[in-house]
């Protein structure tokens, strides 16, 4: 069941914009933007799947804004407490917890969103109560055991691993559950339409509830340690993920409503079918994070923490200009499913070719900017980071061609061709691996950054030639057709 947008309250925004308008646009100019209102009037008030899902990809656009900030004002702040040795073994840590944690919900924090809106369709309660809860626990069973293997090698390990790195992974390890549990909420909050629910909790009180963690452990003597910035960490998930969970039973339990709850039936929990999906859908997303953060891991195999510190902050520099994908996938990828599954080829099209321009043109005024403004930044994170600046311009042209073909990725996987997907990922995966291998030991992080630009630039064309071949639709943004690029 998706829940409709509020004819009132856009009809109140739309009465605002048009007051406000008036008083302060001169009338030439209210005629000449009479068009852009009115397309805005369709963005707030129709009910149309186009217009419903630019309402989202606007509300997680602007919530993913002002998450980006957030999380680069988090980082500049931690290299500055921290300094480039621990805030390096840090970002190590978290790309660990980051990576770990797309395999660890095996593929629930998508899947959810393909079978939830298909047993609210059905009135089959039984199978979504027993999706809501089993997803969660097969996947928080999961990241524990995944946590614990990866204590007993790390402890297992002797010099494999250097010492100063031993006790933040094992903290990393104690943050996994509640991390993975966290994924699954996203989704099943995103499966309703639950847009904030889905977004705040990781991309907005997470890294502020890290922020103010830090300062106020460091203001109350504690040192400021990779050591400390983990425990605060895990303090901080579980603390978020918790409440997130509370939040999302309580607005469940407003769905049933009146409806007395059951336990399901053990034969409603179909693992079985649920697996078979959202395998593959693990190894997409799992392979996918792994393009765009195996170069921070392989970096510190070669590299000192400070050159590790100094990669890092140069890749999440780019990364600012990802959140526009980030954002459309969001806010499209339940509705590539609805009209895939429905046989809307024609609608599905369209919605392909509308994803691809709401990704690209964003993408690439943020790139440039970022382009110019990308010394400063690196400047803000302390001494030295701003030899990290040829960083930059290299992952953005992997920035750019990811944003080239939209949620292509989303498409696919809603699409029922995960498979193809996630072969395309695996093959990206290997050839960035390999690229890192022979690049960093010859060019430092230079090399890292090209593998995975190189790397990335595969992805979009493999992923592109699979929409073509298998679902008829071209994402490319600039050979879409105006009838939605059905080729």
């Amino acid at each position: 069941m998706t829940r409709r947008a509020s004819p009132g309250a856009g009809a109140r925004v739309e009465a605002m914009l048009e007051r406000l308008a008036l008083r302060v646009l001169p009338s030439p100019l209210r005629t000449r933007l009479a068009p852009v209102g009115r397309r805005l009037r369709g963005v707030l008030s129709g009910e149309a799947d186009e217009a419903r899902a630019q309402r989202m990809a606007l509300v997680v656009f602007a919530t993913r804004i002002f998450g980006a900030a957030l999380a680069y004002v988090m980082q500049v702040l931690l290299a500055r407490l921290m300094g480039g040795h621990e805030y390096g073994i840090y970002a190590v840590v978290w790309t660990f917890v980051v990576v770990l944690g797309i395999f660890t919900p095996l593929g629930f924090s998508s899947s959810v969103l393909r079978f939830i809106p298909e047993y609210r369709a059905t009135g089959d309660e039984d199978r979504l109560t027993a999706l809501l809860a089993g997803s969660r626990a097969a996947g928080g069973l999961a990241a524990t055991l995944v946590a614990l293997v990866g204590i007993a090698v790390v402890h297992l390990s002797g010099d494999l691993i250097a010492s100063y790195y031993v006790l933040p992974l094992v903290l990393g390890a104690v943050c996994l559950p509640m991390f993975t549990i966290g994924s699954i909420q996203d989704g099943i909050a995103r499966a309703h339409d639950w847009t904030l629910l889905a977004m705040l909790p990781t991309f907005i009180w997470r890294p502020l509830a890290i922020l103010v963690g830090m300062i106020g452990a460091v203001m109350w003597g504690a040192p400021a340690t990779a050591t400390s910035a983990c425990l605060v960490t895990i303090v901080a998930t579980w603390g978020v993920t918790l409440v997130q969970g509370l939040v999302v039973a309580r607005k469940l339990a407003r769905l049933r409503g009146d409806a007395p709850r059951r336990r399901p039936a053990r034969e409603s929990f179909a693992f079985g079918i649920w697996l078979r999906l959202s395998l593959p859908i693990l190894f997409v997303e799992g392979f996918f994070q792994l393009i765009t953060s195996a170069d921070v891991v392989m970096v510190s195999f070669f590299l000192p923490p400070d050159q590790v510190a100094i990669y890092f902050a140069a890749s999440k520099t780019p990364a600012l200009a990802h959140f526009v994908y980030f954002a459309v996938r969001s806010a499209t990828a339940h509705r590539f499913s609805r009209l895939h599954h429905a046989g809307e080829g024609q609608e599905l099209a369209r919605l392909v070719d509308a994803a691809a321009r709401w990704t690209f043109w964003p993408t690439l005024a943020l790139c440039g900017v970022l382009a110019l403004v990308g010394p400063f930044l690196l400047s803000l994170f302390g001494p030295g980071f701003l030899s990290g600046y040829p960083v930059i311009p290299v992952l953005l042209v992997g920035v750019l061609a990811r944003a080239a073909v939209g949620p292509v990725d989303a498409l696919l996987t809603m699409a029922d061709q995960q498979s193809a997907c996630a072969r395309v990922y695996m093959a990206a995966f290997v050839l960035n691996v390999a690229l890192n291998l022979a690049l960093i030991p010859l060019f430092g992080i230079l090399g890292a950054a090209v593998a995975t630009a190189s790397a990335m630039v595969f992805e979009a064309g493999a992923l592109a030639c699979q929409a073509r071949r298998r679902l008829g639709v071209d994402p490319l943004v600039w050979r879409g057709s105006g009838d939605g690029g059905a080729v």
